[in-house]
């Protein structure tokens, strides 16, 4: 028997019988992937994984229902599509917002494929498990660095959409991750330090992703400061001006920002589960939400960003729109559903983890434009402060507003100067408070383009790869605290 994979999604979607719908979809979603992980030297995961399934919507007197399916048997089918009719029928009896089909499902027509890169070939298994364990022992640089990791994640996805009213999309994207850690001990005292901070080297491309020469530069910088931080002094606790490098600033943008901008959290329909948001419908175009050196875009369109692509999951063309502009906030992370419920604009975003999970409002490339400032500039406008690069911890509370991040690696700014290293950096906030604080925005030379594949949300939960870009900042006035404090 012909096994879904092999059949084209118009041969699948031709054995649907809609009955009395009056519009439904059928979406494919592909994602072949492989993983390898070397610990102390010695492989540990070699793992090649292929997953596919469909999943079918249906619109039935203003209201959506789905179903999903992994199997491309036509009775099977045929059953996920009556099953998704009834449950737009049950959604219909009770809605809580009655739609009009053309407003929340465009049809397009088209094919996309994101930065390929370098392919990767039937020997790069071998050859990035070579590479993943030089770059294991290249950050034991001391017995005291206890473990060291290397690890990459490298696939394809491959989304598929058709529908009744003539909609014929396809979309490939190419996906890598890469990453080395060293965790070194000393007694009581135990430091980790990676190179991204939360798998920070995700993007989109080929093999080029796992270069070389990168990878064990970093390999041997991490295991070095790993070192570095067992013998620093505590970062001091006290209020101090703060520098923050790209790779911390992702996490700063996606929990201070990217949440509380989502518009279906701001409705509501997240709260029980991810949370709510002190952003209310009536901010947008009124709410200064940080300083006038503030520009924050969504901008699914650079090409080798995690989180890239031509249209969202439900075909809505995807285009670069600013959502604070000048410290303004002007729209929010909302697709078309909970655009036309708010009477607000927003983005395309509504998308989904996987072929058995709906497409709901999700961040995808969320980035701070470059300021006009060297990290010489940022550094030289402070006499006593703090540097911190690379998320480790992090707790926020349930309206995105009160925060406290911990991050790898800390310096001591003196005089205009970068200075010695100190462990456990910590720092906490308002997320106005805090936006209204920034001071610098780092120029195109501090740029550092990162994502994540654990960006969680929804029920069921969904984990999905988002994107951030963002040059170095300083923060006037924030609180810090190390490990004693």
């Amino acid at each position: 028997m012909t096994s879904k994979r092999d059949q084209s999604l118009a041969s699948l979607f031709g054995m649907l019988k809609p009955r009395d719908a009056e519009w439904f979809s059928l979406r494919r979603m592909t994602e072949d992937m492989t993983t390898q992980m070397v610990r102390n030297g010695k492989p540990e995961t070699n793992l090649i994984s292929h997953d596919t399934g469909l999943f079918i919507e249906v619109f039935k007197d203003g209201c959506l229902g789905y179903a999903c399916t992994a199997s491309a048997n036509p009775d099977e089918l045929q059953n996920c599509l009556d099953k998704a009719l009834d449950n737009a029928r049950l959604m219909s009896r009770k809605p809580i917002f009655r739609f009009r089909r053309e407003e929340i499902r465009p049809d397009v027509r088209g094919t996309f494929e994101g930065h390929a890169g370098s392919p990767f070939t039937k020997d790069s298994v071998g050859q990035v498990a070579d590479l993943l364990v030089e770059a294991s022992q290249t950050a034991k640089v001391s017995p005291l660095v206890v473990t060291s990791v290397a690890l990459a994640n490298y696939g394809t996805r491959l989304t598929e959409v058709m529908s009744s009213s003539g909609t014929a999309l396809t979309q490939l994207v190419h996906l890598v991750m890469a990453d080395v850690e060293a965790i070194a001990q000393d007694g009581p005292i135990t430091q980790r330090r990676t190179l991204g901070g939360l798998r920070g080297l995700s993007h989109q491309g080929g093999a080029e992703r796992l270069d070389r020469s990168m990878l064990l530069e970093g390999a041997a910088r991490v295991g070095q400061q790993a070192l570095e931080l067992l013998r620093a002094e505590e970062c001091p606790s006290g209020r101090f001006p703060l520098v923050l490098a790209p790779d911390q600033m992702m996490l700063q943008i996606h929990e201070s920002i990217g949440h509380p901008l989502e518009l279906d959290r701001i409705l509501g329909d997240e709260r029980n589960y991810a949370g709510w948001s002190f952003v209310k419908p009536e901010d947008f175009g009124r709410r200064q939400y940080g300083s006038t050196l503030l520009n924050v875009t969504f901008d699914p369109t650079v090409p080798q960003e995690y989180a890239s692509y031509h249209y969202d999951d439900i075909g809505n063309k995807a285009t670069r729109e600013f959502l604070i502009k000048d410290g303004l906030l002007l729209r929010g992370l909302g697709s078309l559903e909970s655009q036309v419920r708010l009477g607000l604009s927003g983005v395309a975003n509504q998308r989904s983890s996987a072929w058995n999970r709906p497409p709901i409002d999700r961040m995808a490339n969320l980035n701070i434009e470059p300021g006009t400032s060297t990290l010489d500039e940022i550094l030289g406008s402070i006499e006593d402060g703090i540097y911190m690069e690379a998320n480790r911890s992090w707790s926020i509370d349930d309206f995105r507003n009160k925060f406290q991040f911990g991050c790898e690696f800390g310096r001591r700014i003196r005089k205009g100067k970068l200075a010695g290293v100190v462990r456990n950096p910590n720092y906490r906030g308002e997320t106005q408070t805090f936006w209204h604080a920034l001071s610098h925005v780092g120029d195109a030379s501090t740029l550092g383009v990162y994502g994540t594949p654990y960006c969680g949300k929804g029920e069921p939960n969904q984990s999905i790869r988002v994107g951030h870009a963002s040059p170095a900042c300083a923060f006037q006035n924030v609180e810090v605290f190390g490990g004693a404090g």
